[in-house]
């Protein structure tokens, strides 16, 4: 509660225990999304980058009310983005163009992913001698949650099993996620100066 009231008032917010649409309060999934942001901020992470290796994250208090909106709105894009919830996920980047047996025969090595527009960044990688998901672009290729790339790490745990129509569509809204991930982390980048760099 002390911690809480020392937010609020810092933001000149009023915190109430369910998130309403009432100007000037604030809610804990606000305060979660707001926390999700930061952690999301690869500003933040240079910045802290020792610090995180020994140590659990210390969350910079927010600068004032505006930047913690847009904190936690770029938060709430994020977790909705996460949890296959967001309603950009309906709108596929990755396509799977071809018929066949949707078998995983490749070995899907990062080597694999193969760049056929070099001007927009996108790939393709090949499930088999005939099937492949394309316009996969190479941000969502090559980013890593924790230790290792989801992009690539979904399709090895399926190696040698034919992917069924909700398997595609997952995967599709998979590519879909690290991408507007990746265009997220930037505008998290643009919005946390504030609270890194507060003034005076």
């Amino acid at each position: 509660p002390a911690l809480v009231a020392r937010i609020a008032q810092g933001l000149g917010l009023r915190y109430t225990p369910e998130k309403e649409a009432t100007p000037g309060t604030f809610a804990p999934l606000d305060l979660l999304d707001y926390i999700y942001a930061v952690l999301h901020s690869p500003a933040y992470r240079e910045t802290y980058k020792e610090f995180l290796k020994v140590d659990f994250p210390r969350i910079p208090y927010p600068a004032d009310a505006a930047a913690f909106g847009q904190l936690a709105g770029l938060g709430a894009q994020l977790r909705q983005l996460h949890l296959l919830q967001h309603p950009a996920l309906d709108e596929p980047l990755a396509s799977y163009p071809h018929p066949g047996t949707d078998r995983i025969e490749t070995k899907i090595a990062r080597t694999d992913w193969e760049l056929y527009d070099a001007g927009q960044q996108l790939g393709r990688i090949w499930l088999n001698g005939t099937q492949c998901f394309e316009g996969i672009p190479l941000v969502a290729w090559q980013h890593y949650i924790g230790g290792y790339q989801p992009a690539q790490k979904w399709l090895k745990d399926r190696q040698g099993r034919s992917l069924g129509y909700d398997d595609i569509l997952h995967y599709q809204r998979l590519i879909a996620a690290l991408a507007h991930t990746h265009r997220l982390m930037q505008e998290v980048d643009r919005a946390i100066d504030p609270v890194l760099n507060p003034a005076g």
